[in-house]
């Protein structure tokens, strides 16, 4: 994303030139552009907005524009460039680059040009600030007072700029070219005298003497006929010595001193490191990168992945296997984005490729600007390979870029960049762990085939062990070549503890405006109603359910209600169905919570619970409910319906931060009774997504099932907690939790969640090595979930205990389990049976069975895969490579 002044006003992205809008919006942006980083008040935009005096309703109609302008900046993803329209008392702010404004990088580079002691660097420099104009500057805007005044600086700058460069030809001794450059300007503007003087001087040292003489009398008749006065003193003087042809203007200019060349001919500059050792594999992201290298004009090629996935070495290695393409040189530089040193300045880097370029060191621009433009020109015309490595930003980057349309540039990260893929088109070329073949293959580069030809399994197993990160291999590898008697066998077991393999994978303000009051004022009732309920929610946005459930209206009242304060720029449905406040109007409309109706809260709150319940329905079809609802519980007016699995997850996710919040608000109220419901209500996103940092909400949870002195919420919840806190690999706390779960249900009275807290119990216990234990529970809760007949716990624990008896080797035993789990399973419980195929394929491998292990598991990461249950997908797809690999 940029934008555009020098023209036309336009925000610039990838898709093309974006109008803001109608003329008011075009110069409310204008005026902020020509601002960026400071406040500017309402009565100056007001001023730039209106050519007379601004109307009554001015402010409101400015405050739609910002709302407009807002909206257009969000759908093109301004905050991935760092912008961001924000309110300031009654001013507004537009933080920015200002480097995304062409007019600053206009303006910088002519102050860079005239600071250059070289005529060459300053036509280069001047070259491309004029680049940037296409069109006279602010076009589309209202001819008001202060736009006028900022467009005239600019044109006066551009003129200026022109005959600066005029000047600099001069220097060189290319006066034709000062000439041609003057006489389109001259043309355009014939009353400008110091044009006139300049093209006259330029015509003159060019040999045109007649010329400029014609030119002389042209501009004279055109100043007496329009403005009635005499030419003035330097385009008199000027004239004065052609007439004499003598003095400054025709005097023999002096033959410039040659200037070194920019860069020496034979200069090609190779700054590749060298090329890595033993590189394997990549045969298809070698294919994606080639396809990306030569598409479009001055590709940009962005090699991405996570530490250790070996992204440098594929970018030098293909840089080394394609250098035919390159035969005007390849540039490389660490920007250390992920290091531990600081990252080299962007100066530092521009200085290193100049003279790389064979710039001579005297010859570089003192400034990162100027070294930036400098480059670019010497790229230019040039095919060339710039590889920039260990990038973290896409800021970091840009400046970094070549000119021309030849060259190629590659940029490696841990981040995916898409800033730059917006602003740049840089081309993803995503690299993923090694398949175990081309780990064995990485392997056997650094200890040799026979090696590993003679532990195969081994091997295997240790590139499953390095999840097939190339860095992590080879740091294996090197330990294993310093002892050549050491087994790989050997190896994988001391790689098979967790932490350790972990840490080798892991190498690497608030004011409101009358404006906005009034707008509130102006509202219909029961939009105005609306919006004061709006600062009893929970959340960031909301759909029409809650806000129905606030206003104790019907949906379809709501949604009136919500475009209607949409239509007055107090919303924005960010997506379909889901409306947003600024932050700002959010604060606003809390202020005004006092007067919304106090039972707004408690309806929302409840609206949650039902809404909740039936999203568990759809996720996991068949289960238990996670709670009862409370005696004293209102129904709202309509609950919403979940066609399916996604779209109650879909739900979870987005309702997430209101319904933390709804748990907070619900204890500061003392209702712990809908706390500790709502802290559970999600439980199916917490077991799809076990690493989202649920704990604290859980532990708010169980503060309120303690505060009611409810032993079945305190049961439930201990359950849920200890088995999240399990999976973050918390497992004393967790089993604090889960030891105490079991009596706290079999207190309440409930078999169904001591079942389910028996066998999460003995599951972590499991996991932490005490087996027998675990075993022991596990046949209990079995017992336990048979008693009560209800078939979702009695699959659970069936489940766990087949997966008890797979690790213990029992295979058959483990297919006895599943099988039996598989006869109870729900009709679209899509995640449990694949969970169940999974456990059946490793059963079924186990006894020798390997073509039914291999369907079950074929069947079980489809299924997954269409549910988005990755982490099912992935187990599945581990377990058939490694079913492959044992084949």
């Amino acid at each position: 994303m940029e934008f555009r002044l020098l023209g036309s006003v336009a925000v610039v992205t990838e898709g093309g030139d974006v109008a803001p809008g109608p003329a008011k919006r075009t110069s409310l942006l204008a005026a902020l552009l020509l601002r960026p980083n400071t406040s500017v008040h309402v009565t100056a935009l007001m001023d730039a907005l209106w050519e007379d005096e601004p109307p009554t309703h001015a402010k409101t109609v400015l405050q739609g524009h910002v709302s407009r302008l807002r909206a257009l900046l969000a759908a093109h993803g301004a905050e991935a460039y760092g912008v961001e329209l924000t309110t300031q008392g009654s001013a507004y702010l537009l933080r920015m680059p200002e480097s995304l404004v062409d007019a600053h990088r206009f303006e910088e580079l002519v102050g860079l040009a005239g600071a250059q002691r070289h005529a060459a660097d300053a036509v280069r420099m001047l070259r491309e600030a004029l680049s940037y104009w296409q069109g006279p500057a602010l076009t589309g805007t209202v001819p008001s007072g202060p736009l006028e005044a900022a467009a005239t600086a600019l044109e006066e700058l551009r003129l200026s700029s022109v005959e600066a460069l005029a000047e600099a030809y001069g220097k060189l001794g290319e006066h034709g070219r000062a000439a041609a450059v003057l006489r389109t300007e001259a043309v355009a503007h014939p009353l400008r005298e110091s044009l006139a003087a300049a093209l006259m001087t330029a015509l003159a040292r060019a040999g045109r003497r007649s010329d400029a003489l014609d030119w002389y009398h042209r501009t004279r008749r055109l100043l007496a006929e329009e403005l009635g006065v005499d030419p003035g003193g330097a385009l008199s003087e000027t004239y004065a010595g052609l007439l004499r042809d003598q003095g400054t203007v025709l005097a023999p200019v002096p033959e410039p001193v040659p200037e070194p060349p920019a860069r020496e001919p034979s200069v090609v500059p190779e700054l590749l490191p060298r090329a890595p050792r033993g590189f394997t594999g990549r045969e298809a992201e070698t294919r994606l990168l080639d396809r990306a290298a030569g598409a479009g004009e001055g590709p940009v090629c962005l090699v991405t992945g996570p530490a250790g996935v070996g992204k440098t070495a594929f970018a030098v290695h293909w840089a080394h296997r394609r250098a035919d393409a390159f035969p005007d040189g390849r540039l490389f530089a660490d920007l250390r984005g992920f290091s531990d040193t600081p990252a080299p300045e962007t100066g530092v880097v521009l200085r290193e490729f100049l003279l790389a370029l064979g710039v001579p060191q005297q010859r570089v621009p003192e400034t990162a600007p100027g070294r930036g433009a400098l480059f670019r020109s010497l790229t230019a015309g040039r095919r060339m390979l710039v590889v920039l490595d260990n990038a973290r930003s896409s800021e970091q980057v840009r400046p970094l870029l070549p000119g021309g349309e030849a060259c190629v540039t590659v940029v490696t990260s841990r981040d995916r960049l898409g800033g730059l893929i917006a602003s740049d088109a840089a081309r993803p070329v995503p690299l993923g762990q090694l398949p175990p073949d081309a780990a064995t293959a990485l392997l056997a580069t650094v200890l040799g085939e026979a090696r590993v030809a003679a532990e195969p399994d081994a091997a295997v197993r240790l590139a499953g062990l390095c999840d097939g990160l190339p860095l992590a291999l080879r740091v294996t590898a090197a330990r294993l070549a310093e002892r050549p008697g050491r087994l790989l066998g050997a190896m994988a077991g001391e790689l098979a503890d967790e932490q350790g393999r972990l840490a080798l994978l892991d190498v690497e303000d608030v004011g409101v405006s009358a404006a906005l009051r009034l707008t509130v004022q102006q509202l219909p009732e029961s939009a105005a109603r609306a919006f004061r309920a709006l600062g009893l929610h929970t959340g960031s946005d909301l759909d029409h359910f809650a806000a129905a459930a606030l206003t104790g209206t019907t949906p379809a009242r709501a949604t009136a209600d919500l475009e209607r304060l949409a239509a007055a720029h107090l919303l924005t449905e960010a997506v379909p169905g889901r409306w947003t406040p600024h932050d700002l109007v959010r604060l606003y409309a809390r202020g005004l919570a006092p007067q919304a109706d106090p039972e707004g809260l408690r309806r929302l709150v409840d609206h949650y619970l039902y809404a909740g319940l039936a999203a568990d329905a759809a996720a996991e079809p068949g289960s238990q409910p996670c709670y009862a609802l409370p005696a004293d519980v209102r129904r709202p007016a309509a609950v919403p319906e979940f066609e399916g699995r996604s779209a109650a997850l879909d739900w979870y996710a987005a309702e997430r931060p209101a319904l933390e919040g709804a748990v907070a608000a619900s204890a500061a109220l003392g209702l712990h009774d809908r706390a500790w419901r709502l802290a559970l209500v999600a439980w199916p996103l917490m077991l799809m997504r076990l690493q989202d940092g649920w704990t604290p909400l859980l532990e708010a949870g169980l503060a309120s099932a303690v505060a009611a002195g409810d032993p079945d919420a305190e049961s439930r919840t201990r359950a849920l907690l200890g088995w999240i806190l399990h999976e973050e690999g918390r497992h004393a706390e967790a089993l604090v939790h889960l030891e105490r779960a079991p009596g706290l249900a079999a207190l309440a009275g409930d078999p169904i969640s001591e079942a389910i807290a028996v066998v999460n119990h003995a599951a972590v216990l499991d996991a932490t090595g005490e087996c027998a234990r675990a075993r022991a529970l596990m046949t209990e809760a079995v017992a336990l979930a048979d008693r009560t007949g209800h078939p979702s716990t009695q699959v659970l624990t069936l489940q766990h205990l087949a997966a008890h008896c797979l690790n213990a080797g029992e295979y058959e035993q483990a297919l006895a389990h599943v099988l039996r789990a598989g006869e109870l399973v729900a009709p679209g419980a899509v995640v449990v049976q694949a969970q169940l195929r999974i456990v059946r394929g490793e059963a079924l491998a186990g006894i020798g069975r390997l073509e039914e292990a291999a369907h079950q598991l074929e069947r079980a990461a489809a299924d997954s895969e269409a549910a988005g249950f990755t982490e099912g997908s992935a187990r599945a797809a581990e377990r058939l490579a490694r079913l492959a690999a044992g084949r």
